[in-house]
């Protein structure tokens, strides 16, 4: 009925049905489902759930208790998505009234799935829409005020426009500017700020990063606002275009795998150790909110959200290693010196 691909491409919404039954599926690009749920009966609801129809892999029909239709109703009319800002959720709207949302954190391995408006109370395949209306609003609101906005002319360009400007001030002009999107959302460029102000060495940030918040952080944060939008930079007296192939490897990474980046995390060079951008000695990148010795990036707010730069931080193999059982004990051995100085 409906196939719908996120603008990240990262997850595709699929509305299926049969005679009996509608149901949504939240799809990575390879198939795998990572959240569903039930729209509809389309004829008289079972007493109870119906296993064999759950064992033959047939869309879930809801017991007569918990759907508002138990005497069934018509097919569905016509359909369309909104996608939560992150592209990890998404809401399903039949005739433009709000049918269904299943939201980034919807995990059927966990016996939670999508709301439903047809649906009463808790099942197995949905939760009561109207009960979680209250939460969902604010964020359907806020999905589609921004992409009007993410659509409209010049979008872009003012949000350009005021990155770049936050970055002047903070660390001196701009030089070169690189695309690292390919063409693809999210559009993340790479700005060049070339030594000036007494610092030997360039500084690049991503510029675009920040335009849309992360997937899943608030499943892991309790505070998801603060840290929901990052920008990512390094210092480096070479070659700055050997460093911006960094932001090439990590700039989309959040949006297109559907993941988050965050102080502490790390990241572990895809290709061979000698093709690594920040030397041969490293193996990957440790990625730190602030680094003494280091310009203060921080002071740009988007969409209400205050901006996090991180920092990246070559690391080696063991280094990445021993992060693995937890950052901290690796950050007294991590200074600006690492990233500024020459090698000689």
């Amino acid at each position: 009925m409906l196939s719908d691909v996120n603008p990240y491409g990262s997850r595709t919404l699929v509305v299926e049905r049969d005679d009996i039954s509608s149901v949504a599926y939240l799809c990575a690009p390879e198939g795998t489902v990572h959240g569903a749920v039930w729209l509809a009966n389309h004829v008289p609801a079972p007493p109870t759930i119906d296993l064999n129809r759950l064992n033959s892999g047939l869309p879930p029909v809801a017991p007569r208790a918990n759907t508002r239709h138990p005497s069934g109703r018509p097919p569905l009319g016509t359909l369309r998505s909104l996608w939560f800002e992150e592209g990890d959720g998404v809401a399903l709207y039949e005739n433009d009234e709000l049918l269904a949302v299943i939201p980034g954190w919807a995990d059927m391995t966990r016996a939670m799935p999508g709301y439903s408006r047809d649906a009463i109370g808790e099942t197995p395949f949905a939760w009561s829409l109207e009960e979680a209306s209250e939460g969902l609003a604010p964020r359907l609101d806020k999905a589609r005020a921004y992409w009007e906005w993410r659509g409209g002319d010049g979008a872009w360009a003012s949000f350009q426009q005021f990155v770049m400007g936050h970055l002047d001030r903070a660390v001196g002009s701009a030089g070169r500017f690189w695309d690292a999107g390919g063409g693809r959302l999210p559009t993340v460029g790479i700005t060049e700020r070339p030594p000036e102000r007494g610092r030997r060495y360039s500084i690049l940030s991503t510029v675009g990063m920040s335009c849309q918040r992360m997937p899943t952080v608030e499943q892991y944060i309790d505070r998801p606002d603060a840290y929901a939008r990052v920008e990512l930079a390094v210092a480096t007296p070479r070659d700055p275009r050997d460093a911006a192939r960094l932001f090439m490897w990590l700039g989309q990474y959040p949006w297109h795998s559907v993941t988050w980046l965050g102080h502490g995390h790390t990241a572990r060079w895809y290709h061979r150790p000698e093709t690594f951008p920040l030397g041969s000695a490293y193996s990957g990148v440790i990625m730190l909110a602030g680094l003494s010795g280091l310009p203060d990036l921080s002071g740009f707010t988007f969409g209400g959200d205050a901006v996090q730069w991180l920092w990246l931080m070559p690391v080696t193999a063991d280094e990445l290693q021993e992060a693995a059982d937890g950052y901290e004990a690796l950050l007294p051995r991590l200074s600006a010196d690492r990233l500024t100085r020459r090698a000689t």
